[in-house]
């Protein structure tokens, strides 16, 4: 028998049989608080029996809490599956021959409205029946190589991708795009920039912050944004294609070393730190440069592929009264190499030192960077930085932390000897040091002053 009443439960149940309305019902609803149509949806597995969840016209759910409705009645119904049929990608002559592999994440996934969760639940060539303008940029295939949430990528998928990269770039393919989940986005353009060198072709890492079932979904823009970028850009480069302004307007390319999530939500939330992005991109004028320096496309088919990563690598942001204990455990684990996000010009506290200092003498190699992001470690301005150059730790510029801790276990995958460990990390692969800072690198100011108010009413108004 068919549950019309997918996880609701107590009250909730108890007005939905009231008024003879089912999930996937089409409903008018009368509230205290006025009308609203839409289709009734599944509850979540942990959620109360407080509210009806409506999908309204617009693509948005609502909550109506039960204790304001009047009336309500089904005026049709229909059970949604919420699944985009795959479709065979057409075949156009002349245009680039682009592979996407699918990892998972919000680029392609749908809502699970059992546990109101976002699942990665598209395979990689549904893409193409949600997106069919992407048949007018590029010729679209598509591997599925994971379905993972980002969180879950680590070392084993960075190696695959890098390997199922250069085999695609050896049979001739035009372009590569990985579609992935935002969270940790970042972390695989940066171990990709390491492990995939000297591409002849672009590698475009691209995903969404809103999934495919919400109105205001960056996927589709994100994804035909990464298409052209990948089938026509003549930029080689690992890179990372996400909104640009928070309008439809364009996206940016950032470097994989240099990029960074900085908003838990919003669709523009990614950024070049300490640097511009190296492009722009859109629908209607393509791929756009805005650094001069960059890695061009090329014909060859040469490219080094370098899958090396050691697991035993961790990142420690330092904080106020850490204690060096930290440090000893990590060095018992067995771990064989420490990224500190250390404060200011790259300081920890004196209680540290000793601990730091038995590292060194048991082999572990550690880099310091900075916390603020933005900026150069500068272990020689104080005494608190030569005393740790002293007893080992090594200054890393201006790396991200998060692109140190990545660059570190990719070199410790090859060697465990520290000098070529230390030129491993401080000889720049694509940025991820760079001699300086342009001075437009660095453009943070704080909402409610005065000129910023001025120049952001030029664009919200």
């Amino acid at each position: 028998m068919e549950d019309f009443f997918q996880g609701y439960k107590g009250r909730a149940l108890e007005v939905l049989k009231k008024y003879n309305a089912r999930v996937w019902g089409k409903v008018t609803i009368h509230t205290t608080r006025g009308e609203f149509n839409g289709t009734i949806l599944p509850r979540a597995e942990n959620d109360d029996d407080k509210h009806i969840v409506l999908k309204i016209e617009t693509g948005y759910n609502i909550g109506i809490d039960i204790v304001t409705i009047k009336d309500m009645k089904e005026t049709g119904y229909f059970k949604a599956t919420y699944k985009i049929p795959e479709k065979e990608f057409p075949y156009t002559p002349n245009l680039p021959k682009v592979k996407l592999f699918g990892t998972g994440g919000t680029i392609a996934s749908r809502l699970d409205y059992r546990t109101g969760a976002v699942i990665p639940a598209f395979s990689p060539g549904e893409l193409y029946g949600a997106v069919p303008e992407l048949a007018d940029i590029c010729n679209l295939t598509t591997e599925k190589l994971f379905a993972v949430f980002s969180e879950n990528m680590g070392p084993e998928q960075y190696k695959a991708l890098a390997i199922a990269i250069g085999k695609e770039i050896e049979n001739g393919i035009d372009g590569i795009i990985i579609g992935h989940g935002t969270d940790t986005l970042s972390h695989t353009a940066a171990a990709l920039t390491f492990m995939v060198q000297n591409s002849p072709v672009p590698i475009v890492l691209v995903g969404s912050q809103r999934s495919s079932d919400r109105p205001s979904s960056d996927a589709a823009l994100n994804l035909m944004h990464a298409c052209i970028a990948a089938g026509h850009s003549d930029i080689a480069e690992t890179m990372v294609c996400m909104f640009g302004p928070t309008s439809d307007e364009y996206g940016f390319l950032h470097r994989g070393t240099r990029v960074r999530k900085m908003h838990s939500s919003y669709r523009s939330t990614f950024r070049t730190i300490g640097d511009t992005p190296v492009a722009t991109v859109s629908r209607n004028d393509g791929v756009k440069p805005i650094k001069e320096d960059y890695a061009h496309r090329r014909k060859d088919r040469n490219v080094k592929i370098m899958p090396y990563f050691e697991e035993k690598v961790t990142i420690q942001y330092y904080y106020p009264n850490m204690q060096p204990e930290i440090i000893d455990a990590l060095v018992d684990m067995g771990y064989k190499g420490i990224i500190i996000a250390g404060t200011g010009l790259g300081h920890v506290n004196k209680p540290l030192y000793p601990a730091l200092e038995r590292a060194h003498k048991k082999g572990v190699h550690v880099y310091m960077t900075v916390q603020t992001l933005w900026g150069y470690v500068h272990m020689f301005v104080y005494d608190t930085g030569r005393d740790m150059m002293a007893k080992g730790v090594i200054p890393g510029e201006n790396m991200l932390p998060e692109t140190a801790y990545i660059k570190l276990g990719w070199a410790l995958g090859q060697t465990d000897d520290p000098e070529e460990v230390r030129r491993l990390m401080l000889t720049p692969i694509n940025s991820e040091i760079t001699p300086k800072e342009p001075y437009n690198g660095y453009l943070v100011y704080q909402g409610g002053v005065p000129e910023v108010e001025s120049f952001i009413r030029q664009f919200r108004k």
